[in-house]
């Protein structure tokens, strides 16, 4: 609702007539400086559809254009499209037509020929920041859309009715919105609008906590003028608002006004004065949290268009201020709400964008300048998209906001918004390595953000956490008969929900632990390159353990004699060995045994599931093998052939 929108005030410049004007025409210029779009849209219909002779066709662009301005002073973009449309089709000299057709097109979603129109402008006005901004934002308008964001918008049909609802303002568990709903104060209609005169309506929870319907404030706050656009100090008992200025044959335009609560009860308004500029507006007040600050728009002379200033409330005098070119530009920049004393939301037309007004967050940086960015879909839409309110109180951003989208009159309506915590979680399970859940383990995981958690495995062995993004863990499982663990991990930055997985596998303190991928030449002990990396985490269990003694086991399969394969086995424990002493283990905690083909493997959980041809108890012994088929006589033997370790004890040099 465009009235208040852009706190309603005359901006258009009528431009000369040339011949004779009838009294309609008049009449609708008139409703126009007064800021009546509302009549002033419908008084041009009906001069457009009378001007109909090929002699009045320049007469007819005139109109067209005008018509064109109330119905984007309306946030009606189609109908203000078209209007422009045939302006230009019927020779409208001002340029400024193609402009506006090209901001109303983008206003509308129509991408494609809002580029176009934009191209068309800069070949006149090659310097246009508008048509460029404009041009820029239309160009990215899919590319936001294909990636949003991650807020979640819905619309909340208790708040909203059949006319314009906009503006929401939280403080205190209350909700204060803007309605111009057919029970507002007065009976009188807006020449604005056409819509009854905005009213403050208040939603309160009951006592379980749900929203019940918005009702009148209570008090002398409304009267049957336009009120609306409000904000509070941060103890809730000053409201600032924006109160209509109207008088015959005067342009509209608003002003402050400050409202004290007593009990459930706000006092009449009274004026709040900025400056001793009597012609300009101001209006849509934002107090910061700090209470210090008030920032507001004035159409006062600044960066173009309407734009946000800032005054210290206690010492308004001399202390009035113009954010500057980093917020404002030569289009409009509304609707301002401090979310903190450094970060600032508004809505502008003249940043780069989806269309009509969006959302935008700047942020003040040390050195003392504001950087700007797009909130992104689907906060944002090629409607106008403005007055936003944060729920202070939640552990994630949450709140409301107002938005004409998808209406085609221009009607606002109010939209809440959520950006849930992103869940990541990082999940596991706790086994031997024989694959068998280790239940009641103990999980510690210290991040490097300070933040320490603890939890044990269940019994099936799983585990999970919660994370923060881009924080790096430590985790640590331990389990009594088992060996501790250790694992290191990072979590992700991005910005999506995420799941990991982290799995601990212990060793037991009571039997052989498998070694897996150690490789040997054929019939030779030489340990080949490959096995390094299990090597190397036998290396890192020694040292994450330096109380723990091991013997260090080799077996071989069915083929040979016994003599031969003590030997090779031997030998091949050895190596190990020597691989672990090289890597700084001392060796007195090392032990090596061959074994042969002594100790047949006898088949577990894990190896029934990778070779389902044997069961879980099975013993490969010789016999057992030859009694096999010749390819699974094969495999028999690979699990056979194998490298252990066996724990001795776990207080070396401890005492």
């Amino acid at each position: 609702m465009k009235h208040f929108k852009y706190y309603i005030i005359c901006l258009l410049t009528i431009l000369a007539v040339t011949g004779c004007r009838s009294v309609k025409l008049s009449t609708a210029d008139e409703q126009m400086a007064r800021g009546e779009y509302y009549d002033a849209s419908k008084t041009y219909r009906k001069i457009y559809n009378k001007l109909t002779k090929k002699t009045e066709r320049s007469k007819r662009g005139e109109v067209a254009f005008k018509m064109g301005e109330a119905h984007r002073k309306l946030s009606q973009a189609e109908s203000a499209a078209s209007a422009y449309q045939n302006a230009i089709r019927y020779g409208y000299p001002d340029s400024l037509a193609q402009l506006y057709l090209a901001k109303m097109l983008h206003a509308a979603g129509k991408y494609p020929q809002a580029i176009r129109a934009y191209e068309e402008y800069l070949m006149r006005e090659p310097n246009s920041v508008q048509a460029q901004k404009g041009l820029e934002g239309a160009m990215a308008a899919d590319r936001m859309k294909k990636n949003p964001t991650r807020y979640v918008v819905k619309s909340p049909k208790l708040f909203n009715s059949r006319r314009s609802d906009f503006a929401p303002a939280l403080v205190n568990g209350e909700l204060y919105i803007t309605t111009t709903n057919e029970k507002v104060k007065g009976e009188n209609r807006s020449e604005i609008t056409g819509m009854k005169k905005s009213d403050i309506w208040v939603a309160r929870k009951n006592e379980r906590g749900q929203w019940l319907a918005p009702e009148p404030v209570e008090g002398e706050l409304n009267t049957d003028m336009d009120e609306g656009i409000v904000s509070f100090s941060p103890d809730g008992a000053t409201m600032y608002l924006t109160k209509a200025r109207r008088a015959p044959n005067y342009s509209t335009g608003v002003e402050l006004y400050t409202s004290k609560r007593s009990d459930a009860q706000w006092s009449a308004p009274v004026k709040y004065d900025i400056s001793g500029d009597t012609i300009s507006s101001y209006g849509h007040p934002s107090v910061s949290p700090s209470g210090k600050y008030l920032y507001f728009t004035s159409d006062m002379p600044g960066m173009g268009g309407k734009d946000i200033w800032r005054v210290e409330i206690d010492e308004r005098a001399g202390s009035l201020i113009n954010l500057g070119p980093e917020i404002n530009t030569p289009g409009d920049e509304v609707f301002p709400y401090a979310l903190t004393d450094s970060i600032l939301i508004f809505s502008s037309d003249g940043h780069p964008g989806m269309g009509g007004l969006d959302l935008f967050k700047a942020t003040l940086q040390p050195e003392g300048n504001w950087v700007v960015v797009n909130m992104g879909v689907p906060l944002n839409s090629n409607g106008d998209d403005f007055g936003i309110t944060f729920n202070r109180e939640s552990d994630h951003p949450e709140g409301y906001f107002s938005s004409n989208r998808g209406d085609r009159r221009g009607y606002d309506h109010i939209f809440s918004f959520e950006l849930p915590n992103l869940k990541v979680n990082i999940n596991g399970w706790v086994t031997d390595v024989d694959e068998e859940p280790i239940s009641g383990a103990v999980i510690r995981i210290v991040g490097n953000d300070g933040s320490i958690q603890k939890t044990a495995s269940r019994a099936d062995g799983t585990f999970s956490f919660p994370l923060q993004p881009g924080v790096s863990y430590t985790m640590l499982a331990g389990a009594r008969g088992y060996l501790n663990g250790k694992q290191e991990f990072t979590a992700d930055t991005a910005a999506v929900d995420a799941e990991y997985e982290v799995d601990f596998v212990l060793a037991s303190l009571s039997k052989p632990n498998i070694v897996e991928n150690i490789f040997y030449d054929f019939d030779r002990a030489t340990l080949r390159p490959e096995s390094k990396e299990a090597l190397d985490g036998l290396v890192t269990m020694m040292r994450d353990n330096p109380g723990l003694t091991i013997e260090m086991a080799s077996h071989t399969d069915r083929v040979g004699t016994e003599e031969y394969n003590i030997d090779l086995s031997n030998r091949r424990a050895k190596a190990v060995v020597d691989y672990l002493i090289e890597a700084g283990v001392a060796p007195e905690r090392l032990q090596y045994h061959g074994y042969g083909k002594s100790r047949p493997k006898t088949v577990t959980k894990r190896v029934a599931r990778l070779y389902p041809q044997f069961q879980e108890g099975d013993i490969l012994t010789e016999d057992f093998v030859n009694g096999l088929s010749e390819e699974d006589r094969a495999v028999a033997d690979q699990i056979n052939r194998r490298t252990e370790f066996s724990v001795l004890s776990v207080d070396y040099n401890l005492y």
